[in-house]
């Protein structure tokens, strides 16, 4: 049976929920991997259902935000699986694929389907992923001005060379931090430097020392 988010307390910290959406193979969970492992591999098997990390942000000098980051699968098979974990989320990664173009026209689907069950007041910034590929098939832009159109933050990322990776989520938790009124801790009391939780498989608990 799954992990729901309730189900883990791993600090006694307030977590920030955040998800991770876009179609399949954009590199939603080699993001996630780079920020939270700082590693990369060339190929991932497709997530399947669910899976979430925990990861600390410092956001300026003396402030932090533990996020709560949910990896969804992209395919249609898991959609309504996904979609009851948009709902009480205070962030959304929007990722799309800058060598695939229909990745980047289905972020306009994501973003009508986030809206319908997450709401459209929450931290949100899109991510063109994969920069480091010359096969560019969407300009930097064209994503900046979709960006733009529905008041985000625009960040290209390569979650191969870690580029910008740091930077994007650390500007998604300034647009939690503007939108929420959770309490945030400081960064001289963090308690939760880095950890992972894998879900829809072994419930296992990841914490790294």
């Amino acid at each position: 049976m799954a992990l729901k988010m309730e189900d883990v307390n791993l600090s006694g910290e307030t977590l920030s929920k955040v998800i991770m959406v876009g179609d399949s193979n954009v590199g939603k969970t080699a993001i996630l991997k780079r920020l939270t492992e700082d590693r990369f591999h060339a190929s991932f098997l497709p997530t399947i259902g669910i899976d979430f990390r925990v990861k600390t942000i410092k956001i300026r000098e003396n402030c932090t935000i533990t996020l709560q980051i949910w990896d969804t699968a992209g395919q249609e098979r898991f959609h309504s699986l996904t979609t009851h974990y948009f709902r009480g989320s205070d962030g959304l990664m929007l990722v799309y694929d800058i060598t695939n173009l229909k990745t980047f026209i289905n972020i306009t689907y994501w973003i009508k389907d986030t809206d319908e069950n997450a709401g459209n007041d929450i931290g949100r910034i899109l991510i063109g992923n994969k920069c480091d590929m010359l096969a560019r098939q969407v300009s930097w832009d064209n994503g900046k001005r979709l960006a733009q159109e529905h008041g985000m933050q625009f960040f290209e990322t390569s979650a191969k060379e870690g580029m910008n990776i740091d930077k994007a989520f650390a500007a998604l938790g300034e647009e939690i931090i503007k939108k929420s009124t959770k309490p945030l801790p400081n960064a001289d009391s963090n308690h939760i430097k880095e950890s992972s939780v894998q879900s829809c498989c072994s419930g296992r608990i990841i914490k790294d020392m």
